[in-house]
């Protein structure tokens, strides 16, 4: 694997453990700063690591009539406050080469969703930006077919490349995590595990006042968490929210923000339990 780098005073690819949060989308200004404090309250009180994430626009919404966003120029102000007023790494997703710009002067971590991962100008982009990019592997992609849009990156000069497993699909409307790839993903690059979206039915909920949205059995994230960092992850990354059943995005499938304080503790003893291991002869 990769030597590590710096997104803020967080470390990637050290072996210390670290975290990437918050709600899916931006709903309002009061709505992201209130978890990116809730969020790095916890985080600060385990000596967990934390990097912020909401998306200023999600484009890939399962409906036309879903909510997406408060959209680029409004998104990027509303994550430079945080980064400026709650003093953590930022990091939301891009979808198109135009945006890259703007995007990278305000935020850490430029991320590639995964339905973009193998989109090489996007790629491309978000490397020559300088910034820390995180490519989401597809739902389509093996572990090891990830190596090439890692090479695209690192081929534009940029070496501060890590990839985050979240599912692949299995038949209709499910994902399933092989846990190996987590495994072969990290002789090439750092890696991260989205326990969130891995618990996520794609398009299998039907609203009953609105449009068509993705289901989940959030039950399930503590359980794939602890697996995840049992298998030796980096990072872990979670769609945290206040109220789940009120999100405007991906609501099915987020971590209640009251029971954060809970996984992250198992987390970090799985974690002391490996390293326990590795030093007893």
């Amino acid at each position: 694997m990769s030597a590590s780098f710096q997104v803020g005073e967080v470390t990637i690819g050290s072996g210390n453990l670290f975290l990437i949060a918050g709600p899916c989308v931006i709903e309002s200004e009061e709505h992201a700063i209130r978890m990116a404090e809730i969020i790095k309250g916890v985080a600060r009180s385990l000596e967990f690591p934390f990097i912020f994430k909401a998306s200023y626009d999600k484009a890939n919404r399962t409906s036309i009539r879903s909510f997406r966003g408060p959209g680029l120029k409004e998104g990027l102000r509303i994550l430079r406050k945080i980064k400026d007023e709650v003093h953590v790494p930022v990091l939301t997703d891009v979808h198109e080469t135009a945006d890259v710009g703007k995007v990278a002067e305000v935020v850490d971590v430029l991320q590639i969703p995964a339905f973009l991962s193998r989109q090489t100008d996007l790629v491309v982009a978000a490397a020559l930006s300088g910034r820390a990019v995180n490519i989401k592997k597809g739902q389509f992609l093996s572990p090891w077919d990830m190596r090439h849009a890692v090479e695209k990156c690192r081929d534009a000069g940029n070496k501060q490349v890590f990839v985050t497993e979240r599912g692949s699909s299995f038949g209709y409307n499910n994902l399933v995590v092989d846990m190996r790839s987590l495994s072969i993903m990290r002789k090439f690059a750092p890696v991260v595990f989205d326990a969130t979206h891995s618990v996520q039915l794609p398009s299998a909920q039907a609203s009953e006042n609105g449009p068509a949205v993705s289901g989940g059995q959030p039950e399930f994230i503590p359980l794939l968490a602890r697996a995840a960092v049992a298998a030796g992850v980096d990072g872990v990354f979670m769609e945290v929210h206040d109220n789940p059943k009120e999100a405007k995005s991906d609501g099915a499938n987020a971590l209640e923000s009251t029971k954060l304080r809970g996984v992250l503790k198992e987390l970090l003893a799985v974690r002391k339990a490996l390293e326990l291991a590795h030093a007893t002869p």
